[in-house]
């Protein structure tokens, strides 16, 4: 569920707003539904990974990828694949950062009376 939530929310959150608040809703929403730190980084890492891979595919499709070529030589990848794959982690790790995040502070502020 964590996963679905920060998924389909970040596929239309950054539609509308800056690309870091998807990060703050990774942290919001594995503030409220999470189950440990592992769990949470990696339903952050994969929702939000995928999200910024969709993107990134869909922004780069119509132009048959002529944009994504150039980025790729100017940070000397020569793999619009590639530079696909890193865009994914770096959404991922900043989802995945964001979500564990908000777990930790969740425990460490001792929400869990409040929640469940």
């Amino acid at each position: 569920m964590l996963f679905s939530i920060i998924l389909l929310a970040t596929l239309i959150i950054t539609y509308l707003l800056p690309w870091w608040t998807a990060c703050i809703l990774a942290f919001i929403v594995a503030l409220f539904i999470s189950r440990n730190t592992s769990h949470s980084f990696w339903m952050g890492f994969c929702g939000m990974g995928l999200a910024w891979l969709a993107m990134a595919m869909l922004a780069s499709f119509p132009n048959q990828h002529i944009l994504a070529v150039r980025v790729a030589q100017l940070f000397h990848v020569y793999s619009v694949v590639a530079l696909f794959a890193i865009t994914a982690i770096i959404g991922g790790l900043a989802g995945g950062m964001s979500a564990m995040s908000g777990f930790l502070v969740r425990k460490a502020a001792n929400f869990n009376n409040l929640i469940k």
